[in-house]
Parts: C-alpha cells; sequence; structure tokens
C-alpha cells in the first residue's frame, strides 16, 4: 500500500508523502543478559497488542550459551499468558484484527512447522470463538524461512540461535526492512556498538518499544521514509527557501 501511495504522489504533482511502513525487527539477546529480563521484554516486543504492531519484535535472536534457558522460561510464560475479552483488565492479549489475518497467521504457522522450525508453542486458535490465537513459539529457526523472512503480523516469536556478534548483526541487517531494533546486554558499550550498525529507525537497547513525543520515529529502507514526533516530524511540512542578500 504504501508504495502505491508513493506511486501515486509522484504522479500528483510530485506531492512529498512520510511513509511509516512494515518491519521485520530483531531482538538481540546477549549471554551476559539477565535471563529472565530478556524474556520479559522479547513477550513484549512480540506479544504486545497480539503483535499488531510495526515494530513487533518477531525475530528473536539469542546467543548459544543462553538459548536453550530462554526456549524453557519463554515457552512457560507464554503458555500463561492470558489471552481473551479486550476489556477485561486481566487480559494481556486481544484478538486478531479479522478472519482474514487470523487465517494468514495460522498459515504462517503450518509454514513454519513445513520448513523445519519447532513448535514450542501455541500455533492455534485460543477457545472455541473469535480471533484469538495463543502465543505462538518457534524455536530452531533459520534466516531462509518464511516466518523470519515475511511480517506476520501475528503473536508469533521466530527464535533463533547465535555465536558471533559480527554474524549477529549481519544478520539482523538482513533484511529489506529497518524499522526497529533492540538488543538485550549489561554492557553498554556493546549495546551502543549494536546501535551504531543495526540498520533501524530506532534502536532500544535493554528496552523494546519505548517511544519519546520528542524523539524522531520512522523506518529505514523499505520500512519507509520521513519522520515522526519532534522537531524531524515537522520538516516534512517545511519549505526551505535561501535568501542570499548582496550589500551596496
Amino acid at each position: 500500500i504504501g508504495k502505491k501511495i508513493q506511486e501515486a504522489a509522484a504522479k500528483s504533482n510530485l506531492k512529498r508523502v512520510s511513509l511509516e511502513l512494515g518491519g521485520k525487527s530483531p531482538l538481540i539477546i546477549c549471554e551476559d543478559a539477565d535471563i529472565d529480563y530478556a524474556v520479559s521484554v522479547a513477550h513484549r516486543a512480540i506479544f504486545t497488542n497480539a503483535a499488531q504492531n510495526c515494530t513487533a519484535g518477531s525475530r528473536t535472536f539469542v546467543h548459544a550459551k543462553i538459548y536453550d534457558e530462554f526456549i524453557a522460561k519463554s515457552v512457560e510464560l507464554a503458555k500463561n499468558r492470558v489471552v481473551g475479552n479486550p476489556f477485561d483488565p486481566m487480559t494481556e492479549q486481544g484478538p486478531q484484527i479479522n478472519e482474514s489475518q487470523f487465517k494468514k497467521i495460522l498459515g504462517y504457522v503450518e509454514s513454519g512447522k513445513k520448513e523445519g522450525a519447532k513448535l514450542e508453542c501455541g500455533g492455534e486458535r485460543a477457545g472455541s470463538k473469535g480471533y484469538f490465537i495463543k502465543p505462538t513459539i518457534f524455536s530452531g529457526v533459520k534466516d531462509d524461512m518464511q516466518i523470519a523472512r515475511e511480517e506476520i503480523f501475528g503473536p508469533v516469536m521466530s527464535v533463533l540461535k547465535f555465536d558471533s556478534y559480527d554474524d549477529v548483526i549481519k544478520r539482523a541487517n538482513g533484511t529489506n526492512f529497518g524499522l526497529g531494533a533492540g538488543v538485550i546486554t549489561k554492557d553498554l558499550t556493546r549495546g551502543m556498538t549494536f546501535a551504531q550498525r543495526l540498520q533501524a529507525g530506532s534502536v532500544w537497547v535493554n528496552d523494546y518499544d519505548a517511544v519519546c513525543n520528542q524523539a524522531p520515529f520512522g523506518g529505514f529502507k523499505q520500512s519507509g521514509h520521513g519522520r515522526e514526533l519532534g522537531k524531524y516530524g515537522l520538516e516534512a511540512y517545511y519549505e526551505v527557501k535561501t535568501v542570499v542578500v548582496k550589500l551596496v
């Protein structure tokens, strides 16, 4: 849709547009991370709003040294997540937006299983009616799998293993999108190195999806162009004029 808007704008007197589009955002969890905290951030990154969020952290890269422990604790937390009526204060996850998207998400689940990822939990309807999907976690995900490449827009966490920081940065950047990214580490120097090298409009260190009204928000690559919020969000509405005066 964004590309069609861009095309229409170009054909209509070159109207300028600011586009905030999709994403396939990575969350990188280093071996020095507090596991319980990392699991909680990872769940918030992907399962908030039933993952109907362009910055959803749908690719979770976990260091090999803590991978198995992360999976075990993540699955335990997911199985206890309350899915149901979004108007109930006890609910943690509501429904998908419509039947079409509901079926599309379950189609991605089938794709993940078919391509060899291990379904650790979820992957099916929650309850007997409505468009509710259980929090879903896949382990053993590879970069070339469909669930690791395409935006699902549903509560599906793909957990990928890494053991080299240079390698995981390359893999995290290996997407057409670049909206958000996160890293969990106790080493702030390492965190800032990740922030510098990750190709994303927003990078969160030891957090995810924290938005400040004064800080610009937008994407790299096919996640769009232009920025919202802060002074940068106003620049799309400005016309810059140069005036030269010669003193005589």
